[in-house]
């Protein structure tokens, strides 16, 4: 049972912001390995636009957009941590949270982004942290540079 009115439960979570751990996991391992990266608010600040569905970390000359998506909010069919929820309201919001992130990715791959969808589950350990970095590293570091029209703007950069 919720000790806040819908009010303020409203309020304080129109006002989280911050990034969630396995975001700040990846994010952290990735610079470690000299991989130097924007999150989207220094996307915005530098290029004045903002990337569909505010991806969590961008390569913006390898048109590269990393999206961290937490297990239960985005309906992991893995993890399931979905399923024992019942009421229509869940499952219509973690529906449209599925449908939402399709679309963003599709906006992206459109513009010639190219997508990484991480499951939080993949970041839970160091074990499995470790092995995605691995992965990640080459992908983003043998893509080349792309020079193709932004999604808003056209500087190609």
């Amino acid at each position: 049972m919720d000790v806040m009115k819908p009010s303020q439960r409203y309020r304080a979570m129109a006002h989280n912001r911050g990034r969630t751990g396995p975001e700040r996991a990846l994010a952290s391992g990735l610079w470690r390995r000299g991989v130097r990266y924007f999150t989207h608010e220094g996307y915005k600040s530098v290029k004045g636009e903002r990337l569909p569905g505010n991806p969590d970390i961008v390569f913006p000359r390898r048109r590269i957009a990393i999206f961290v998506d937490g297990c239960f909010w985005h309906g992991c069919p893995e993890c399931r941590k979905h399923s024992g929820l019942s009421g229509e309201f869940w499952v219509n919001k973690i529906s449209a949270n599925r449908e939402r992130d399709l679309r963003f990715t599709k906006e992206l791959t459109g513009a010639g982004w190219t997508v990484f969808r991480i499951p939080e589950h993949d970041l839970r350990t160091k074990t499995a942290l470790a092995l995605t970095i691995d992965r990640l590293v080459p992908l983003i570091q043998e893509a080349p540079p792309k020079r193709t029209a932004s999604v808003v703007g056209d500087d190609g950069v």
